[in-house]
């Protein structure tokens, strides 16, 4: 009934009802632009001499963020995360541990040790570098694995 009603008021019996679809297209792009300009990509080198250990009952982890990355290779050498870095000792890891939590601390992250160790290597060595980051502050530790 109101679509008779509708079609005789109208002036023009064939004209059809448009949308203008350019205003919505505009606000997609406008959106699309946004969550891509406030997306952060988190990306962890790796170090080719670390193979991880694996296992079955691992997380991933939901937030990246605050994550200070040491690496422990195989002969029981520690590696930052650029793992061009050695850090020879716990005094070392303290130091950089230490420098990275203040970054963190100044954009209001929380800081956490991500250990990628070694499967031979990490549980020999990991004390050194908890001990370190210990000093530094930094109470949380990750252990980074392969997912089985």
């Amino acid at each position: 009934m109101a679509t008779s009603k509708l079609r005789n008021v109208s002036t023009e019996p064939e004209a059809e009802c448009m949308l203008d679809m350019s205003p919505m297209i505009d606000m997609v792009f406008l959106l699309l632009i946004f969550f891509i300009v406030n997306a952060t990509a988190i990306v962890v080198q790796t170090d080719p001499n670390v193979r991880p250990p694996l296992a079955a009952n691992s997380k991933r982890q939901e937030d990246g963020s605050g994550r200070i990355v040491v690496n422990i290779r195989p002969d029981g050498t520690f590696t930052a995360e650029d793992f061009n870095t050695i850090l020879p000792g716990e005094d070392e890891i303290y130091d950089m541990v230490k420098t990275m939590k203040a970054r963190h601390e100044s954009l209001g992250v929380v800081s956490k040790l991500h250990l990628r160790g070694d499967k031979e290597a990490v549980f020999r060595y990991c004390r050194t570098a908890i001990r370190g980051a210990a000093r530094a502050g930094v109470d949380q530790v990750v252990f980074g694995v392969f997912v089985r």
